[in-house]
């Protein structure tokens, strides 16, 4: 995506729908804590469709302790304290309790990372709810409808696929990670990567040959809060 704006120096950013080049303009220090997609809510206690395609700074979130966060961090001397500053203030976030509908939305993340093909009403079984009350529930704490989740989970499966076996076909590739065919899977890595694969294992060999690629996180971590400091 083309997004010519310059970053918050702290800020929150959301699950995407689609991909973002990011560039330096100078030097920078980053510090990013990374979310598992049901976790989000328990450290920001608001609904996270709120921060879909969008890096919201933290100064414009009415979270005192978030605000006071970011500064004292941006003031630290060092790293090792800006870590214990961050892990402090998540263990208090942590004693207001959990969501209550945290263990289901848990297990039901799980079954869409160990399955190929699933459904709404497979995933509203799962978590003891209606199909209309599990997808709004599921959006408010996720972000993200389950369906673009689920495409999300699917292109990280892809990726892995790609990963560990840079022979395979795509016909098989396709079929392995549960597309319809060969150009859908196309179609939606090109939306979600900016690439398509032909183009992306070229930068896999690139990457590998200089001893630089690693495998990415699972996409299942999808909110990241970035303390940046300058």
């Amino acid at each position: 995506m083309e997004n010519d704006e310059f970053q918050p120096h702290s800020f929150i950013c959301g699950q995407e729908s689609g991909y973002s080049d990011v560039a330096s303009t100078g030097d920078i220090e980053m510090i990013v804590a990374v979310f598992q997609p049901h976790a989000a809510k328990i450290f920001f206690r608001m609904p996270v469709t709120l921060l879909r395609d969008r890096n919201v700074a933290v100064a414009d979130i009415e979270n005192p302790a978030l605000r006071d966060l970011a500064h004292r961090v941006e003031d630290s001397e060092n790293h090792d304290i800006c870590i214990e500053l961050i892990e402090n203030y998540f263990y208090k976030c942590l004693m207001y309790g959990t969501p209550y509908h945290l263990p289901r939305l848990a297990e039901v993340v799980r079954h869409i990372n160990n399955s190929t093909q699933t459904n709404i009403r497979a995933l509203s079984n799962i978590a003891c709810l209606s199909e209309k009350q599990f997808s709004r529930i599921f959006s408010e704490n996720i972000g993200t409808t389950p369906k673009d989740f689920m495409r999300i989970v699917r292109l990280q499966r892809t990726l892995s696929v790609m990963q560990h076996n840079q022979g395979i076909g795509f016909a098989q590739l396709s079929y392995e990670c549960g597309y319809t065919d060969q150009s859908h899977m196309i179609k939606e890595f090109k939306l979600f990567s900016g690439y398509t694969p032909k183009e992306y294992i070229v930068i896999i060999k690139i990457f590998c040959s200089h001893s630089l690629f690693y495998n990415f996180p699972s996409f299942e971590f999808v909110y990241i809060f970035i303390l940046i400091r300058m």
